[in-house]
């Protein structure tokens, strides 16, 4: 079963294979319900190793510019795992709705996703600022 945005089908995802592993390991101890649409993704998704993951995707350490398309609002977050989510409202963690939605992504794509209290947000890429594995860092 694909997620889809409105009537539209969800983006392609491309997730490198250890980030897939990590988020996956995160899930197995969270029993959060809110947290089946990541768990969703994350099972359609693309997986590439680390070394080939195009410069345009956002991965985990990625810092990406996005605009919601509901009110017009940019933002540059860095997307995190939990443990590194606080010390700056400049990261948001993976299990967070805005940060689950972006992973996977690619420059110029849009998805819809749910947000606490009902409502549905629409984010389209901008810009990928930094992705560790473009600067070779494949481990990170």
């Amino acid at each position: 079963m694909s997620p889809e945005n409105g009537n539209n089908p969800a983006p392609p995802l491309i997730v490198s294979r250890l980030d897939c592993e990590r988020i996956e390991a995160l899930l197995e101890q969270a029993h959060d319900a809110g947290l089946d649409r990541l768990r969703e993704e994350l099972a359609r998704a693309e997986l590439r190793e680390p070394k080939d993951m195009p410069g345009d995707v956002i991965t985990m350490n990625s810092t990406a510019r996005f605009r919601d398309e509901a009110s017009g609002e940019e933002r540059e977050l860095t997307l995190v795992y939990p443990r590194d989510a606080t010390g700056g409202s400049d990261r948001v963690s993976i299990l967070a709705p805005v940060g689950s939605a972006l992973l996977g992504l690619r420059v110029d794509q849009t998805i819809e996703w749910p947000v606490p209290g009902g409502r549905t947000i629409r984010l389209r890429v901008l810009e990928v600022r930094y992705q560790p594995e473009a600067a070779g860092e494949y481990h990170r």
